[in-house]
């Protein structure tokens, strides 16, 4: 655990030093300020009510997550892996005394992390902008179901990212890794939407999954089978990922 723990902080340390965490910020900032522009415009322009103070944030979550999110959890996880083996730097990392094992789940727990962080972090400027733009119809339950779904929504996107660890891993180009991710996130989407029956077995379907969660008739059923599918999906690509990274000839 002390050969994890320092490439943990290793891994974070220069995470929190790529340019694109502040791109990433600046753009979740500005995609809540424009969505709370659209949102006054319509009430002051046309006297509609489209979103309250609890509802903003949930409308912010439904594009957040099919934009900004995915596509910048895809930009990190690439760097961790291709940008270092393209860089030669995998080596450096790989003469510190810790496994394979224990520098791949040390890159992974951090890709992990960018991805709660941005959504606690666009879940946070979310409820203070509806709050402040509309307080009227603040509510500890609207808050609550606000805090469920930003949760809910860290892991079929935490998946995905896992998917990229993999063809990080099989793929040596990051430029061909991105491309390749873009087509698949794209292709899933599609056949969520082509194979409706069959949405729970492709991961992007399952980004608005946190409908299930706040709804006032929550199927339990299905949110713990679509909980084992995540978490099967998870650990299959997990250890596929694990394997051919630790094939790789540095």
């Amino acid at each position: 655990m002390a050969g994890f723990k320092a490439a943990f902080v290793n891994e974070t340390v220069k995470l929190l030093k790529k340019k694109k965490i502040i791109a990433a910020a600046v753009l979740s900032i500005l995609a809540v300020l424009v969505g709370q522009a659209a949102v006054t415009g319509i009430k002051y322009g046309f006297g509609l009510r489209v979103a309250g103070s609890s509802e903003f944030p949930l409308v912010v979550l439904s594009l957040f997550t099919y934009t900004i999110l995915p596509l910048f959890a895809t930009f990190v996880t690439i760097d961790m892996f291709n940008g270092e083996f393209s860089s030669n730097t995998m080596k450096l990392t790989l003469t510190r005394p810790i496994s394979r094992f224990g520098v791949y789940s040390a890159k992974v727990l951090n890709a992990a992390l960018f991805i709660a962080a941005n959504l606690l972090f666009v879940m946070i400027l979310s409820l203070l902008a509806g709050l402040l733009f509309n307080p009227s119809s603040a509510s500890l339950t609207g808050i609550f179901r606000v805090v469920l779904s930003y949760a809910a929504t860290f892991l079929p996107v935490f998946v995905f990212t896992l998917l990229v660890v993999l063809l990080s891993n099989l793929i040596r180009g990051g430029l061909a890794v991105f491309f390749l991710s873009v087509l698949l996130f794209a292709g899933l989407n599609f056949m969520g939407i082509i194979f409706s029956k069959y949405s729970s077995f492709f991961i992007t379907s399952m980004f608005n999954w946190y409908t299930l969660w706040i709804s006032e008739s929550a199927n339990g059923f299905k949110i713990f089978r679509q909980l084992l599918i995540l978490t099967g999906c998870g650990i299959m690509l997990f250890t596929a990922g694990y394997y051919w990274f630790d094939r790789k000839d540095i």
